[in-house]
C-alpha cells in the first residue's frame, strides 16, 4: 500500500512538472497594458520632461530549450508630452520594439521568473512642437527585463513584466541641434499569458 502510494505521488509531481515546465519550441505571447515611464533627464540640463504613457502591450517568447528563450516586446505606439519648465511644448510618439535572450529559472511550480538582456529600437514619429519644428532621431541602445508568469491553466496565466531601455536620441528644433535628450525608460507591463 505505502509502495502504491509512493508510485503515485510521484507520478502526480512528475506529471505537474510536465504539465508547468516550459519546454524547447514553446511560445508564450502575452498581452496587457504596458506603462513607459521615462526616468532621464533630458536636453537643456533637465529642464525638458517627457511625460507617461501607457498602451496595449504585446511580449511573446519562443523558447530555445527549458530555460533559454528569445524575448520581443512591442506595443501600440505610444505618445508622450514634452515640457519645458512644467509647461507643455509639444508632444511625439514613438514605437520602441526591444529583443532580449532570457534566461528562465527552473522552479517546478506554476511560478515563471525570468531575466533578459538584449538591444533596444525606437523610432519616433509624429513629433509636433509650439516652439517649431521639432525632430527627433532614432535609438539603438542595450535593454534588460525580468519578470515572470504565473500559470492559471495548462495554457493560461497571468504576467507581470519589467524592462528599462537606454534611449537616447538626438534633438533638432528649427534645423538647430539641442542636446542629447535621455529618456532611459522603465516599461511595466502587466496582463495574460498564453503558451502554444
Amino acid at each position: 500500500m505505502k509502495k502504491a502510494l509512493v508510485a503515485g505521488l510521484t507520478l502526480i509531481a512528475a506529471v505537474s512538472t510536465q504539465a508547468f515546465a516550459y519546454e524547447q519550441g514553446d511560445m508564450v505571447v502575452r498581452v496587457g497594458a504596458a506603462m513607459v515611464h521615462p526616468a532621464g533627464d533630458g536636453a537643456l540640463k533637465g529642464a525638458l520632461d517627457v511625460g507617461n504613457n501607457t498602451q496595449l502591450g504585446l511580449d511573446g517568447t519562443y523558447m530555445l530549450n527549458n530555460q533559454l528563450g528569445i524575448g520581443v516586446l512591442a506595443a501600440t505606439p505610444f505618445k508622450h508630452d514634452i515640457t519645458l519648465n512644467g509647461a507643455k511644448i509639444g508632444s511625439t510618439k514613438h514605437l520602441p520594439p526591444t529583443v532580449t535572450l532570457q534566461y528562465h529559472f527552473n522552479t517546478n511550480t506554476q511560478f515563471h521568473p525570468y531575466v533578459g538582456a538584449g538591444i533596444n529600437y525606437t523610432q519616433f514619429f509624429t513629433e509636433r512642437s509650439s516652439l517649431g519644428d521639432l525632430e527627433l532621431k532614432h535609438s539603438f541602445g542595450p535593454a534588460v527585463e525580468a519578470g515572470f508568469d504565473y500559470e492559471l491553466s495548462k495554457n493560461w496565466g497571468a504576467n507581470l513584466g519589467i524592462w528599462y531601455a537606454d534611449i537616447d536620441t538626438k534633438a533638432k528644433l528649427n534645423g538647430a541641434k539641442l542636446d542629447t535628450v535621455k529618456i532611459d525608460p522603465v516599461v511595466y507591463m502587466i496582463g495574460a499569458s498564453y503558451k502554444f
